[in-house]
Parts: C-alpha cells; structure tokens; sequence
C-alpha cells in the first residue's frame, strides 16, 4: 500500500472530502426504461460506502487510451464486460471527472446520468440476472489526481514527462470506469497510445508494441483478476530493462532515468526478493514481476503501492520497500481484501514480510523488533523506526475506524505484531505453514478478518479467541504478550 515516509506519516494529517467534493456533471442520452432495479450506487464498505456497485460482476475490463502528453490529454475507451446478478433496468460505474461523450450496452445506445463520481447507465432492454453484458463507454477529457482522505494523493498524477498513476483506494476512477471496489476483481486488456519516445507500463504482460506516425501503441494483458485499485497506466520516458529470473519469470523494469542510479541496487535484487519470497509464501501468484519507478513531485509524499506484478515507486526504493511490496503480490494482490475494513491483511504480512528479511539479511529478528514496539513510551520524544507510541496504538489494525485510517501506522506495524503473537502462539511449523496456506486457499479471490481467523484457528488446538480479540480488534496496548 502507499506508505507514506516516515516524515510524511508524522506530520499532521489533513481529511479531505475527496469523494464527496467530486465534480458534479450531468449529460445524458434517453432510452428505454426496462422492468428490474437500478443497481446500487455502493458496495456497504465499511469505510468507503460509496466505492464499487451493486448488481453486476465485471470479468474484464478493455481499455484503450490515447494520452496526449504536452496536452495532458486522454481520449479514451472502456469496453466492460460484466454479468448481472439481479435484474436490472440501470446500472452504476466509478467515474471522476473526464466527460463521457456516449455509452452503448450490447452495442445499443444507453442513456447515461452522471451525478458525482456515479454514471448511471440505462440499457436499452433490461439485463436478466445471470446474463453476461458488455458496456462501452467513450469518454475524454484531463484526468485529475484525487486527494485521499489521509490526505495522500492518487489516481492520474501528471509528471513533467507524463503520468504517474496509481489507484488506491479510490483513484483508479479518475481515469477509467468501472466496479472500483476491491472485492470486484477481473481481467484487464490495456491498450495506450503515447507519443513516439514515451512508454507507457500497465500490469501483466506487454503482448506489443508499434510506432506509426510519430505514435506509439503498447498492448498489455493481464490474465489473472486484478482489483481496479491494483492497476496502472503509468507514462513516462522510461529506462526499460527486460530480463527473466533463474526460473524463467519474465521481468519488466522500467525506470525514470534520474531514478535510476537509486535504484539500482534494490531493483538488482529483485530476482533474489521473488525466489525468497516463493520459499516463504508458496508459487507466485502471477506470470509476470517487475517495477516501475518514476520521478514524481514533491507532493506524492508516499513510497510506493503494490499495483498487479509491478509496483509503481514514487521514486528510487530502497530493499525492504521492494520485498514490501513483492510480498504484496501474494498478500492484498492474488488474495485481496473484501473490504477496506480488511487491509490489515495486506500491510501486516507484507510489513512482516520486512521484518523476516531483516532477520535473513543478519539484522534484527521480528521478535526484537516485536520488543521494541512493544516497550515503546506515552512520549512524543520515544520512538522506534518512526513509530510513536501515540501513533502505533491509535486505533485496532482490524477496525481502522474511519477512512483516514486504512494507511495509518497500526495497519502496517501492529498488523505485524498481530502475527508475530501468532507465531509465538501456534509455533513456527504451523506459522509458516499458515504463511504458505492462506495465500494458496485464496489465490485470486477475496478474504476478510474473520476468514483469516477462522482460518488459523482450524490450524492449532491453541484457543486463538482473546489473541485477536485483544491484538487485532482491542483499542490501546494490551498488557499482555506471548
């Protein structure tokens, strides 16, 4: 997830109303009102209630962008495949900003409303529960970067050499329609045509790429379900290196040049990252690896976000963000959370992940660094890696409380000090199988808290119930340990 550094993360934080003070717009087209429900404008997530849709499942997403860079551009088209799952006369997708100019469902023309970050779309002819749609939705316009409610930036940021993107937890809206909610997860096809000397990075793998009239289209595909907030477009004058590991792993790399002498050496770790990574959580979960890394501006004040196969880093990462956000790819990426409220499961194990290679590099072990937390003071003077007291015992890793929250420091660090009691509790033979197990019962899908509970406790005789009740859920330090 995007972390924010550690100066970032001590500042004050500002909430802004990002997803209420949206763009209102209005256009539409009539058609014909069928017999059916209006699908839901929300998905009931319990710290982003009006993220995602109701009535459908999307199982993939067609995109095809032209990015005009000097402009700061997009001409665009979305073709969403989906399947009902309640009768429908009308239904919803995320969009921000840009200016729809027609929709078409089955090839009809739809009538389409817009209000908010909310394009209701009516079909000419009703959609049956169970029958799969297609709905194509032509829109242009300049994408805008959106401000998240803990203040973070995200979604189309434009960079002095084109665009940096990235998508969590909201802003894969500014630049694409969709069911942009975690547990709405689908494959995705990304066409994006830039200027000649331009790249342009999406997830998965670059099937091609053809330069014709001063204008280069790159082809990419990913297979495997991605959530809307794990994809990218990211534009740039890229140093691109393409490889593959000792075990035949494409990997695609692509760095902003004056990334590049920053990045080297963590980016020059990374086959060894994946093969360390596959020994402690299983198979990897995707056919592709790699990263990008781009020169951003001052405001993107975070480190980098997990996006599907190639996390995008605001600049030059060091190792641990690397192996951070590799073990992503098994932890948020193939098993995803269900709701916000979740994401504790993806920071936790991935912040753990951290802690572990700390130990293989010969540092700290995640009990000593369990320890140090632990011991931490109530002064603003005490603090262990950046962490505070005040700031590591806020709020509960599993009931983040508000949305300003789901990147806050008890979602990453207390998540790991939730599984390093677990490992205390039920032994490293079964922690580890249970590192290896959770990803591979839910690759591909969507977990939530309680899964994962559950879960755990069908692998020990250990009673877990007051472990969690008071490590993941309990407000304030728990004055006990393992």
């Amino acid at each position: 997830m995007k972390r924010r550094s550690v100066l970032s993360r001590r500042a004050a934080v500002v909430p802004c109303a990002a997803l209420a003070a949206v763009l209102l717009v209005s256009s539409c087209t009539q058609g014909a009102v069928a017999t059916g429900s209006v699908g839901a404008g929300g998905v009931g997530d319990p710290l982003f209630p009006s993220l995602g849709n109701g009535g459908y499942d999307v199982s993939h997403y067609g995109l095809e962008l032209a990015y005009d860079v000097a402009e700061g551009r997009l001409d665009a088209t979305a073709r969403i495949t989906a399947k009902a799952t309640r009768d429908l006369r009308a239904f919803r997708l995320d969009l921000q900003g840009l200016r729809v100019t027609s929709v078409r469902v089955d090839g009809a023309t739809a009538g389409f409303s817009r209000k908010g970050h909310k394009l209701t779309v009516r079909p000419a002819e009703g959609l049956r529960k169970g029958s799969t749609f297609r709905a194509t939705v032509a829109y242009d316009g300049a994408p805008q970067e959106m401000t998240d409610a803990d203040g973070a930036s995200e979604g189309w940021v434009k960079t002095r050499d084109g665009a940096f993107v990235s998508g969590e937890p909201a802003g894969a809206m500014t630049w694409f329609p969709g069911n942009n909610h975690p547990s709405d997860k689908a494959a995705y096809d990304i066409r994006i045509t830039v200027p000649r000397g331009y790249t342009a990075v999406a997830g998965g793998e670059l099937r091609s790429s053809v330069t014709s009239g001063g204008r280069t289209t790159f082809v990419w595909h990913s297979g495997e379900p991605m959530a809307t907030y794990l994809a990218t477009a990211t534009i740039g004058r890229f140093d691109v290196h393409q490889s593959r590991t000792a075990d035949g792993l494409p990997l695609y790399v692509a760095v902003n040049p004056k990334e590049a002498a920053g990045s080297r050496k963590a980016l020059d770790r990374l086959p060894e990252v994946l093969a360390w990574s596959r020994k402690l959580f299983g198979p990897y979960p995707f056919t592709s690896a790699g990263a990008i890394v781009d020169h951003t501006p001052e405001r993107i004040d975070w480190v980098a976000l997990e996006t599907q196969t190639k996390p995008v880093y605001a600049g030059a990462p060091d190792t641990s963000t690397v192996v951070h956000e590799t073990a992503h790819q098994w932890f948020g990426d193939s098993v995803t959370p269900r709701t916000w409220a979740d994401t504790w499961l993806n920071e936790g194990f991935a912040q753990y992940a951290e802690w572990l290679w700390e130990a293989h590099e010969g540092g700290r072990t995640p009990q000593e660094r369990f320890d140090a937390l632990y011991a931490l003071e109530d002064d603003d003077e005490d603090e262990v890696d950046g962490v505070t007291y005040e700031e590591l015992w806020e709020f509960p890793p599993g009931d983040p409380g508000s949305a300003e929250n789901v990147t806050g420091t008890p979602v990453y660090d207390r998540g790991a000090m939730v599984l390093q009691q677990l490992r205390k509790a039920v032994g490293d033979q079964a922690f580890y199988r249970i590192l290896r197990e959770w990803p591979a019962a839910h690759r591909h899908g969507n977990a939530d808290s309680e899964e994962f509970i559950d879960f755990c406790q069908e692998r020990t005789d250990v009673d877990l119930t007051d472990l969690f009740d008071d490590w993941l859920y309990g407000e304030g330090r728990p004055d006990w340990e393992y």
